[in-house]
């Protein structure tokens, strides 16, 4: 009797743990033609090259890119003598806001650079090989596979680790194959098209680089702006009467940064199938982090679509994620809003997932750029704002210098504060100490040394910014600046110094903990309205639809007004979010719906959560998962039907995600604080929570069956009891500190383990 006992116990387990590989393998793409748009190619990528597979009228293409390739040329006019914070506003009070444009934002619209640039492409004959049975890729293995009807056979990856792609032609006796450069001379007629529609390259005034040809290998060289120059080069070779295989390679090169040349790489590099085995490797250490398990196809399906994408583009070594990071628009233009980082929301709802889904080491790239750059950052500051600390451009440039914009957001003050919520959010999940203590806490103390020294106390006792403004409220028109702060600012701000004092104490440095409370007590409440609605600011309502949730960041992802404080933060909460429904989503991005679905989360509403990640997985991404911001359905989800590629909507989604199935901001535990009533089989596997705690859970028939804790590093944390009764079924290096029917505190060892059982 006992063996079979066991026996039943493992086969769950073994069935719990295998539930993500299996979804997995049965999710990836599949279609029964090859994608015949860039922008709905099947993605490969390492976070610094990427590949986009699609057909380009008869040929097969594959669209080349690296992070590192960009037009670093300073913004025109943006440094003009005398343009500084305080020039702004005296502009702005003075009624002569067209001034400030002509500086701070015209030449962005206008100008092609500052600029990511794309890389070049292969193109493959095929049209004498039939029709196609089918185009996928398995997401499992990040390897793109497409099968023609005469038999032949292309698979294709990028190596996880080494900066090489690969392909493999199989059935087939030659292969003829091009590598095209990108289109740097030689008008296409439709030269200017402004942040969206991206300029034509020929307006970047490069000299067009030369490919060259020996034997079956091409090489391109492209010089650039400013003494950089990339290279691309690709070879391939039969390895056996019916196989050929190749690599390609792309290297930037900056003057005085000297790289390995893009030949050198494909020379020295291993045969498909001995890279192939280090590749899968990778991919399955980062498919084991975590795994989740949806009753819904369609949900499932677009979170590890958006896990895949944030796998492919993320590293601790590369570049943090750009707007389109290494896919690259391949249509002879300049990329949308020139593919650049977009730090008043697009950076840090890329990173969003990282925290919960156990992947710190891919998110680490994002904080390793931000301390690369700390002095331009300081030279920055000390420019604009006429400060020490820190602040960073809201839209920056690769190696962080500034490239103005619309300059309420992109020279915002606050900037840094949203930023510095991404080393908390690193130290809470891993409870570095060392990472706390030589990163963390003075990325925090310099921006709080900023943020104190460019505010001044007002008439009534209120520390104020000389000008406060609310992505990306009333555009860029002079009524988007405050002389007041406004609710994003506000909420920046007390965020950054309640964390700076929480950081100095965990530090053990009372005096400087008690200097931010000084600070943070200056500060204002949040502006709500008569019905304890989040207003934009004092005198201006949540009036206009519009994509960017500004005015909510104290609820998320700042979480300074909880669900868990208690009845009137919920009112607060509840009232927020069905203004922010009753005006509606006329003027809602793709990242809007993906935010509003972490909000619902939130506010412990799973129907409503699981309605706007719906509503993104369905009318806002293109055929292989990309976020395109407009309503591709034109169903009136939004007035927005563009369809320009971004990433962060596709990362936010997933996080929202995670938000129903484990919430730790509130300094407590909770699984499935927010699922809809009719999921009634649902789990997830080593999800992370604050505290560095790995937690599983399954719910069953509607019920939450168990939950495991493991601690990760040791520590004290409370958990809410998803039970009407429970019992302990497995405890090791765990001592409960205290428990009721609804909470238990638990004290862990390092490595420490619990597993919690709904009663019988």
């Amino acid at each position: 009797m006992r063996k079979s006992i066991l026996l039943i116990i493992l086969q769950v387990l073994l069935f719990f743990s295998s539930q993500g590989q299996i979804q997995r393998n049965q999710i990836g793409l599949q279609f029964d033609k090859i994608p015949t748009r860039w922008d709905e190619g099947l993605p490969l990528g390492n976070g610094l090259i990427g590949e986009l597979i699609w057909q380009k009228e008869d040929k097969l293409r594959f669209s080349l890119d690296h992070a590192e390739l960009w037009d670093m040329r300073p913004m025109k006019d943006l440094h003009t003598p005398g343009f500084n914070y305080a020039w702004v506003k005296e502009q702005v009070l003075a009624d002569n806001y067209l001034a400030v444009q002509k500086i701070g934002d015209h030449p962005y619209d206008r100008e092609p650079a500052p600029s990511k640039i794309p890389g070049a492409a292969l193109e493959f004959e095929v049209n004498n090989w039939g029709g196609v049975k089918q185009a996928s890729l398995n997401i499992e293995t990040a390897e793109a596979a497409i099968v023609w009807q005469n038999g032949v056979k292309m698979t294709s990856f990028v190596h996880a680790k080494q900066n090489i792609g690969y392909f493999k032609f199989e059935n087939l006796n030659s292969l003829t194959l091009k590598l095209l450069a990108p289109k740097y001379e030689g008008s296409s007629g439709n030269s200017v098209g402004g942040p969206v529609d991206g300029d034509d390259l020929t307006r970047l005034g490069y000299k067009q680089g030369e490919v060259t040809q020996s034997g079956q290998s091409y090489r391109y060289i492209q010089q650039g702006w400013g003494g950089f120059y990339y290279e691309v080069y690709v070879k391939w070779n039969k390895t056996d009467a019916k196989t050929i295989e190749g690599q390609w390679a792309i290297s930037a090169h900056y003057p005085n940064k000297p790289q390995p040349e893009a030949y050198k790489k494909v020379t020295s590099a291993l045969s498909y199938s001995a890279a192939r085995q280090s590749h899968q490797s990778w991919w399955a250490n980062f498919w084991a982090k975590s795994s989740v398990s949806l009753p819904d196809p369609v949900l499932e399906k677009q979170y590890y679509l958006e896990l895949y994408k944030f796998g492919s583009v993320a590293r601790s070594n590369t570049p943090p994620i750009s707007l389109q990071a290494v896919w690259t628009a391949d249509n002879g233009r300049i990329p949308p809003w020139k593919g650049d980082f977009h730090h008043d929301l697009n950076t840090q709802l890329s990173y969003w997932p990282a925290y919960s889904a156990n992947h710190l080491d891919e998110a680490m790239g994002y904080l390793n750029h931000l301390d690369q750059n700390r002095e331009q950052y300081k030279k920055y500051t000390q420019w604009y704002f006429g400060s020490g600390g820190l602040n960073v451009p809201g839209v920056t440039t690769l190696v962080g210098e500034e490239m103005g914009g619309w300059i309420q957001y992109s020279l915002s003050p606050t900037v840094s504060a949203w930023l510095a919520q991404h080393y908390y959010l690193h130290w809470r999940y891993s409870m570095d100490k060392d990472f706390l203590k030589t990163r963390a806490y003075p990325w925090f103390k310099e921006v709080a040394r900023h943020l104190e020294a460019i505010t001044y106390i007002d008439q009534n006792g209120g520390r104020q910014l000389p000008l406060s403004s609310s992505p990306e409220i009333n555009d860029n028109k002079k009524s988007a600046w405050f002389t007041e702060n406004t609710n994003y600012d506000l909420a920046l701000m007390r965020f950054l110094f309640a964390k700076a004092g929480e950081l100095a104490l965990e530090l053990n440095l009372p005096a400087e903990a008690e200097h931010y409370a000084k600070i943070l007590n200056q500060f204002q409440g949040y502006h709500l309205s008569e019905n304890q609605e989040l207003k934009f600011s004092k005198d201006l309502p949540y009036n206009q639809s519009h994509r960017h949730f500004s005015h909510l960041m104290a609820i998320h992802p700042l979480g300074e007004i909880r669900w868990e404080n208690g009845v009137k933060d919920r009112e607060i909460i509840k009232n927020s979010l069905q203004l922010l429904d009753k005006v509606g989503p006329a003027w809602w991005c793709g990242y809007s719906y993906a935010w509003e679905g972490n909000l619902k989360a939130r506010a412990k509403d799973g129907e409503g959560a699981a309605a706007a990640l719906t509503d993104f997985a369905t009318a806002f991404c293109s055929v292989n998962s990309f976020h395109l911001n407009g309503d591709q359905t034109k169903s009136g989800k939004s007035n927005m039907t563009y369809r320009p590629f971004t990433l962060e909507g596709n990362f936010a989604y997933a996080a929202g995600i995670q938000e129903m199935l484990l919430q730790s901001y509130a300094g407590q535990m909770e699984v499935f604080p927010a699922i809809p009533q009719q999921w009634q089989q649902v789990s997830f596997k080593d999800l992370r929570a604050e505290g560095a705690f790995l937690v599983s859970a399954q719910k069953t028939n509607g019920l939450v069956a168990s939950m495991e804790i493991t601690a990760v590093k040791g520590g004290k944390t409370k958990v809410k009891l998803p039970f009407k009764t429970h019992s302990v079924g497995f405890q090791k290096g765990v001592k409960i500190m205290a428990q009721n029917s609804e909470y238990m505190e638990l004290a862990f060892e390092k490595n420490g383990k619990i597993k919690i059982d709904a009663g019988k």
